[in-house]
């Protein structure tokens, strides 16, 4: 994991604020990757940089002592089982990621989709996050087993007891102004565990939303679709079931709502800039070209 901590989100930060000219930017990371985004922010503490004025997590769990629904699959028993994969294969392939977040919504990704294809012969309707649930991507072996082991399972980030680049880490170390979303039928990052992470971390300038809905629509879905709404409430002291019980429900997207509060932690506006300068080359057409490898290979 260190690995994705320098080589991947500090590595990132510095091309950034060079491509931009910045000394200060906005980071946000969506899941596990909003995960390993606290890890670096408390590492950067740690060392003394300030480079980020600001952290966004969507669906990020920071603190597994409740592990919810997908707790089912961190026992010792399916752990080892993925650890003796690993070591064999050297990654963990996307079909078992992609398998095990079907079981937990086996109605709608498995036996949903199976009944009218194979029983009733009808061909499935399109499903957008269907199409994303199989858009997985295979994962290195010792990171896998550091982040089940380390973190699903032991839960060393919450406890202080983490260690990266010989510096021990804990959730206080995360500073720096924040904003975080969770959603409420998430199945795979719960809200109230999104929420005791958030609570446990050291930022005197942090917002927690609740979306209604799940992990990706919950998320992703626009504004002007008017379709989900979400919960609010300043009172970061009170664990989640008392938040949310005291929190205020509005109708709209929280869109809006992060918009406000990113935009008062961040310059005026600019137009877009067009990629590429004489240090810093285009790699490729977005989305990239990882969206081109043979997830079968």
């Amino acid at each position: 994991m260190e690995d994705y901590v320098e080589g991947g989100y500090l590595t990132a930060i510095e091309q950034v604020k060079a491509i931009t000219n910045q000394k200060k930017i906005n980071v946000a990371g969506y899941c596990i990757a909003g995960t390993t985004l606290a890890l670096t922010l408390a590492l950067m503490k740690k060392r003394g940089d300030r480079s980020v004025n600001s952290a966004t997590f969507f669906t990020t769990l920071t603190d597994f002592s409740d592990q919810g629904e997908v707790g089912v699959f961190l026992n010792d028993d399916f752990v080892d089982g993925i650890e003796e994969e690993v070591k064999e294969k050297g990654i963990l392939h996307s079909f078992y990621m992609s398998r095990t977040f079907s079981f937990l919504r086996s109605n709608d990704l498995i036996y949903g989709p199976a009944i009218k294809s194979y029983m009733m012969g009808e061909a499935p309707p399109a499903f957008d996050l269907l199409y994303w649930n199989g858009d997985s991507t295979n994962l290195p072996a010792r990171m896998t087993v550091e982040y089940l082991r380390w973190l699903c399972q032991d839960d060393k980030f919450a406890k202080g007891e983490i260690e990266f680049f010989g510096e021990t880490l804990s959730l206080k170390d995360v500073s720096v102004p924040l904003c975080a979303i969770a959603c409420e039928t998430d199945h795979i990052a719960a809200w109230a565990a999104s929420h005791s992470g958030v609570r446990q971390m050291g930022s005197k300038d942090k917002m927690f939303l609740l979306s209604e809905s799940g992990h990706i629509a919950g998320i992703i879905n626009p504004p002007s679709k008017k379709k989900y709404g979400h919960y609010t409430n300043e009172d970061m002291s009170l664990e989640a079931e008392a938040w949310k019980d005291t929190a205020t429900f509005d109708e709209g997207s929280w869109w809006p709502r992060w918009n406000d509060w990113l935009s008062g932690r961040s310059g005026k506006m600019i137009s877009a800039r067009q990629p590429g300068d004489k240090d810093h080359k285009v790699l490729a057409a977005s989305p990239g070209t990882y969206v081109l490898e043979d997830p079968n290979a």
